[in-house]
């Protein structure tokens, strides 16, 4: 399994090729740190939500737009002349289904364009270290509450796996994902759960925004899953 250690910080920019970036999901907690950290490095990127009135919360070198992620039209409205399409969209609670409804429209949406996209998606399908395949999710002690938005990032991930015109990647986070510090160090993995020496995994919504765009800029995934924790 690839275990790799990274730390990044901000010192390469000059040897950057700025890129033209969509984000959906733009003012969500990982979304707006997403477009936080790709406009830091010089990107020129294009800030989406639903609704016009989150304007004000999405970062002023931003390009702010509407758009649907579940609407195939705005999707290949949105996403023409782009290099990279970046989705970080999370249904409320009880919409988790639209999850999997945006999958399908970004699937169809990008068919044939050219555009890669990369994917937050869930923890849960990832198998537990010595767990003889079981996945995060198979864990009994697996809050209830999380099982609708657990199942449907599974169902989103099966459709990925079965996508054959785009160029995806699907990054799961570690187990605790949570607002923090930006280090610019995280290890990447493959299907596996990463965990520390104390059997812990974590990272920060900041550090997964530094890894996805080190991904973004340095691509190492085409059609696969991988993870990211410290």
């Amino acid at each position: 399994m690839l275990r790799e250690t990274f730390r990044r910080d901000r010192t390469d920019q000059k040897e950057r090729t700025p890129m033209r970036i969509t984000v959906f999901g733009a003012a969500g907690n990982v979304g707006s740190r997403v477009v936080a950290e790709a406009v830091a490095r010089g990107h020129e990127v294009t800030a989406v939500v639903r609704d016009r009135a989150r304007f004000p919360e999405l970062h002023p070198a931003a390009t702010a737009r509407t758009g649907d992620a579940r609407n195939v039209e705005d999707i290949a409205e949105l996403s023409a002349g782009q290099d990279l399409v970046i989705s970080a969209t999370r249904p409320a609670p009880g919409s988790e289904g639209d999850l999997v409804t945006v999958t399908k429209a970004l699937a169809a949406g990008l068919a044939g364009t050219g555009v890669r996209v990369l994917v937050v998606g869930g923890a849960a399908t990832l198998t537990l270290p010595g767990g003889d395949g079981a996945t995060v999710v198979d864990d009994p002690d697996f809050p209830a509450d999380w099982r609708p938005i657990a199942q449907a990032c599974t169902e989103q991930l099966a459709v990925w796996r079965a996508e054959s015109e785009v160029d995806w990647a699907y990054l799961s986070p570690a187990a605790l994902l949570e607002p923090g510090e930006r280090t610019g160090r995280y290890r990447l993995g493959a299907d596996e759960l990463l965990v520390d020496d104390r059997g812990e995994s974590a990272i920060s919504m900041e550090d997964l925004a530094v890894a996805l765009l080190d991904e973004a800029e340095r691509p190492r995934h085409h059609r696969t899953r991988f993870t990211a924790a410290y």
